[in-house]
């Protein structure tokens, strides 16, 4: 198959009110061309409707009927997302019909990971036939449950993506690559045959909840609360006891498998600071269940904004961290690309997850198409 123009699009579990749109040329195994991103923010009604949804699902848990805010937020999400692909699009100087897929993740409500005797379940909101009929062409969407439903995590699905990207650079897994949303997970590629994909531990997630708790903003800007505070060590070292880091892959997380009471009774700074240790620390531990340690990190998402992040993956994670922007890539736009790259491999019918990344027995197809 020749490459086709893509568009893909993700909206993190932080819920930061925006989408991310990119347009990616691409067969589905290699990149042809990186497109034109933007950051599209959703109005704030639409925030407001998915914060509430994100709530009930946690209350909902998977058992009984879905929450009935579940409807709006999913139309609401698919209308504004239709929006953002076609303002992109036009804004690129091309139109629909030069579109070959959109690849629409939707925004996860919750995820739970399989446990022995007990397959995962997970809940992405996203209207892909109504995406369809607004824009006039073919979306791919409900990434994660045909994984789930087969035993696997559902999750990163990012690592062929991350994959193809590795193999631009030529490295053979002394280099691998590290998203930081609401949740941080890592991509390992040794160059051959072996691809490894997990879920580290929290990001981005306790450390805006927290923020958000105590009046603070919406994040930690710039890192400036964490760099003015003192880590709790004595905390740190308890909290990395925790089971999960240990366990082995694949694993992932739901963004509130981890959440911002780690840091209860800490004054604001200290909070701050050991959060941030926390989620960086257990990068750490993740990197020493790899085959083998990579000497360096390929930093993307939100987290690689913040100094105080990427200075403590240095000092607690033991590795040489870099932004995506230094090797290339464009560390904003990444996860939207993957989702593209990954709406291209479901049109052609490759897989999409494979064991060492989700578990699955057998590399996996994945995903729905409409239109």
């Amino acid at each position: 198959m020749d490459p086709i123009w893509a568009v893909g699009l993700m909206t993190g579990t932080v819920l930061d009110g925006n989408i991310d749109v990119a347009l990616l040329r691409t067969d589905g195994e290699t990149v042809e061309t990186f497109g034109a991103y933007t950051l599209a923010p959703y109005d704030r009604s639409v925030r407001d409707l998915l914060e509430r949804g994100q709530a009930e699902a946690r209350v909902w848990n998977f058992d009984g009927p879905e929450p009935a805010i579940f409807a709006a937020a999913e139309d609401a999400l698919t209308r504004a997302q239709s929006a953002a692909v076609q303002h992109l699009v036009n804004s690129a100087g091309l139109d629909m019909a030069d579109i070959g897929i959109v690849g629409f993740h939707g925004q996860t409500m919750l995820h739970r990971a399989p446990q022995p005797g007990r397959i995962g379940a997970t809940r992405q909101l996203g209207d892909g036939a109504l995406m369809a009929r607004l824009l006039g062409t073919r979306v791919a969407f409900d990434f994660r449950s045909a994984d789930v439903a087969a035993g696997g995590q559902g999750a990163p699905l990012s690592a062929g993506y991350h994959q193809a990207l590795l193999r631009t650079l030529g490295t053979h897994g002394e280099t691998a690559v590290l998203n930081l949303g609401g949740v941080a997970n890592i991509t390992w590629w040794d160059g051959a045959d072996t691809l490894i994909a997990f879920d580290t531990g929290p990001a981005n997630a306790p450390l805006n909840d927290f923020m958000k708790a105590r009046g603070l903003g919406e994040m930690d800007r710039d890192g400036a609360l964490a760099a003015s505070g003192t880590v709790a060590e004595t905390r740190l070292e308890r909290l990395l006891h925790h089971p999960y880091l240990a366990a082995p892959y694949p694993k992932s997380l739901d963004r509130f498998d981890f959440t911002a009471a780690m840091a209860d009774r800490l004054d604001d700074s200290a909070g701050a600071a050991t959060l941030t240790a926390f989620t960086t620390a257990a990068v750490g531990k993740g990197l020493d269940l790899l085959p083998r340690r990579p000497d360096k990190l390929i930093v993307c998402g939100g987290g690689r904004h913040n100094p105080t992040i990427m200075t403590m993956l240095t000092q607690r994670a033991g590795v040489e961290v870099v932004s995506a922007e230094a090797v290339g890539w464009r560390g904003d736009a990444v996860e939207a690309e993957c989702f593209a790259f990954l709406a291209v491999r479901v049109l052609r019918g490759l897989p999409i997850s494979f064991p060492t990344t989700t578990g699955v027995l057998e590399p996996m197809l994945g995903g729905r198409l409409a239109g």
